[in-house]
């Protein structure tokens, strides 16, 4: 299974010649045509996460990929026919067995309502947890951290990570940092993993790791 990471918060996984695509959203760059998509993720309902744009650009070559999300995407997203997915549910389209769990986004304030949020482990081996610090209630060999956002702090992401121990990792949630605040939180996640023996890896947008 291969991630190829674009921009901000968007993940693209490729298996056996599937491919899935999870949160294109409006800090993306328009994605580029993709064929044999079986599955479209989306964890939760804010704008860099998703947008009809961008939907619409994966279901031109895939127009019958389902898209999966909580209650607050269907109701964002209500014309695109979001099959809706709680806590603990398990679906399997194509080669993907996707199991969600969480519930909540994180708090970035008291005065913002809190929505919903589900992670997403594919495969049982690789880990996202949206805007979250879900962690799911099995061992995860690989994971995408985020790297910034008005809802975290470093020292919280580190504890995220500690807890999580993948032993493969890559960033998330990174278009809201500057190339210097990226390096520092990068470099405070990979201390963390080098401490148990996991490995964390820099991609830039278009760039692929196999996992």
């Amino acid at each position: 299974m291969n991630v190829t990471k674009y921009e901000h918060a968007c993940l693209v996984l490729e298996h056996e010649n599937q491919r899935l695509v999870i949160d294109p959203g409006g800090f993306t760059a328009p994605l580029p045509p993709l064929d044999n998509v079986t599955a479209i993720v989306i964890t939760h309902q804010h704008p860099d996460h998703w947008t009809g744009e961008q939907l619409a650009r994966i279901r031109e070559n895939n127009p019958d990929a389902p898209i999966f999300g909580p209650a607050g995407v269907a109701a964002a997203a209500s014309d695109w026919n979001v099959t809706t997915v709680v806590d603990g549910a398990n679906e399997t389209v194509g080669v993907w067995t996707l199991e969600f769990f969480g519930g909540e986004h994180a708090v970035i304030h008291e005065s913002i309502p809190v929505i919903d949020n589900l992670g997403v482990l594919v495969n049982g081996e690789f880990w996202y947890g949206g805007d979250s610090f879900t962690v799911p209630p099995k061992p995860v060999a690989s994971a995408a951290i985020p790297a910034g956002a008005p809802w975290l702090k470093i020292s919280e992401v580190m504890d995220y990570v500690a807890e999580l121990a993948p032993k493969r990792a890559i960033q998330t949630h990174d278009a809201v940092l500057s190339d210097k605040g990226l390096a520092l939180s990068v470099a405070r996640i990979t201390d963390v993993m080098v401490g148990y023996g996991g490995e964390f890896t820099v991609l830039r947008p278009g760039e692929t790791l196999a996992l």
